[in-house]
């Protein structure tokens, strides 16, 4: 039976992707062996496949988690009583943020996401598609009220912002210029004003 916590204290799930986070981003997806994970963990094989069933299913949750904290917390936003330019533009920045809390995770998706198996792959467009729509969501509200503009559709507004999302790992460092939430306020920012009517 495979050990519930680790040398350290912490639950051997948790402590598998935190050292294959820190690998994956370090190495590569493609260049780390599962081997070298358990190692780095220290725990069995039989531990890690007792958890997970294989690297793609590690490499899944390192996205996946993510993935389910910004969708927990865009549906704070979109349900709050508040305004729809509120609401967006709150969701807006949170996306900002939290993907530059989590960097690691999101540069290790968007480099390695082509690597998951069919299934996988097909998991992680399903739930990002489902974030995506609740975003859009908000967009469409805003412009059936005449609050934004309508002249630029809807999923093309999502494409935009996440496009500069998407790129936050190639650019930015913390010890750059801008904080996270100047970033953040910037992109939010400019989402809002090429809705503005």
């Amino acid at each position: 039976m495979a050990r519930t916590t680790s040398g350290d204290g912490r639950p051997v799930p948790e402590r598998l992707l935190a050292v294959a986070t820190r690998l994956f981003a370090e190495r590569g997806f493609d260049r780390t062996s599962v081997q070298e994970i358990v190692e780095a963990a220290g725990v069995t094989k039989g531990a890690l496949y007792h958890y997970f069933g294989s690297k793609d299913d590690l490499l899944h949750e390192v996205y996946a988690r993510l993935l389910r904290l910004q969708q927990e917390r865009l549906d704070h936003y979109a349900a709050l009583d508040a305004p729809v330019e509120l609401r967006l533009r709150e969701a807006a920045a949170d996306v900002v943020v939290t993907t530059i809390a989590n960097h690691d995770d999101a540069l290790i998706f968007f480099r390695s996401m082509h690597m998951l198996g069919p299934e996988k792959l097909k998991e992680v467009r399903a739930e990002r598609r489902r974030y995506h729509e609740r975003f859009r969501g908000l967009i469409e509200e805003g412009q059936a009220a005449g609050v934004f503009s309508a002249a630029t559709p809807a999923d093309l507004v999502v494409d935009y912002h996440f496009g500069a999302v998407h790129h936050l790992g190639s650019w930015y460092r913390p010890d750059g210029p801008l904080s996270a939430q100047e970033v953040a306020d910037h992109l939010a920012d400019l989402l809002m004003r090429a809705l503005r009517p």
